[in-house]
């Protein structure tokens, strides 16, 4: 069993959500000390969005505090943890998943991959069979795209759970996503990680943002430039939540001192 009070499991408030004060190096080391005993949890990959969302809803914010991790996807996340621990780094999604695949076929890691479109599944296991010769991808299912039964999603559990997963990677999006693993705690026996859109990218489907774009937190700008029909009114309302929030925050700190 791993230890809760492990110090790569602490937790800092930004905007008053928990995330986890961690970086790559210690997420890393973290699950690969402890994968055995995490089979069953969840990790949160979190941005400036999911951190709004799950400050404006309960239910959410008890999503992203009972997860075993709620990592600083978001460059912005990890500006702002850094404050109050200074080895906090950023681990995005397609970074946390290459590094996984990186080291799966020397550790006989297996892969399920659940979510995004059939089309887009097939084009993402042929990239990482490609570019992680060894890999063993177990199983993957595209998303049925709208809120299953309790019968599916038990049945689903059964499938994933009957390939014998290490990882179980979910792209549903945001909540959705981290809603499906919290459900499917102590369920599902691999550990699911939820990673949005990075299928797409890994896959090649989704171009990446410069290095240099991300390293000056303008990653959200870059997919904006990409998307702007389904991403301008999330950026507006979210970014301009997030500094308000900070700032908010920041003003009451300095009040109470």
């Amino acid at each position: 069993m791993h230890d809760p009070s492990d110090p790569r499991l602490a937790r800092t408030p930004v905007i008053d959500v928990p995330i986890t004060a961690t970086n790559m190096g210690d997420a890393l080391s973290f699950i690969s000390e402890n994968l055995d005993s995490v089979r069953g949890e969840y990790i949160c990959v979190s941005n400036a969005h999911t951190t709004v969302m799950a400050h404006d809803d309960p239910a959410y914010y008890r999503v992203q505090a009972e997860s075993l991790m709620s990592v600083p996807d978001g460059k912005p996340l990890s500006v702002v943890g850094r404050r109050a621990v200074p080895t906090m780094g950023r681990v995005a999604g397609p970074d946390l998943m290459r590094e996984v695949f990186e080291v799966s076929a020397e550790r006989g890691y297996r892969h399920y991959l659940y979510g995004n479109t059939r089309e887009n599944l097939d084009a993402l296991v042929e990239a990482l069979e490609r570019d992680y010769p060894g890999i063993d991808i177990c199983g993957c299912e595209p998303s049925v795209f709208r809120d299953m039964t309790p019968l599916e999603e038990a049945e689903l559990a059964g499938r994933i759970n009957r390939t014998g997963p290490d990882f179980v990677w979910v792209a549903l999006g945001a909540p959705r996503q981290e809603e499906f693993c919290y459900r499917m705690r102590g369920r599902i026996d691999g550990l699911m990680i939820g990673v949005g859109g990075a299928f797409n990218i890994l896959a090649g489907i989704t171009p990446e943002a410069p290095i240099w774009m991300q390293d000056l937190s303008l990653e959200w700008l870059y997919r904006l430039i990409q998307e702007p029909r389904r991403l301008l009114k999330r950026y507006l309302v979210t970014n301009t939540k997030f500094m308000f929030y900070q700032l908010a925050g920041s003003k009451r700190k300095k009040g109470e001192k």
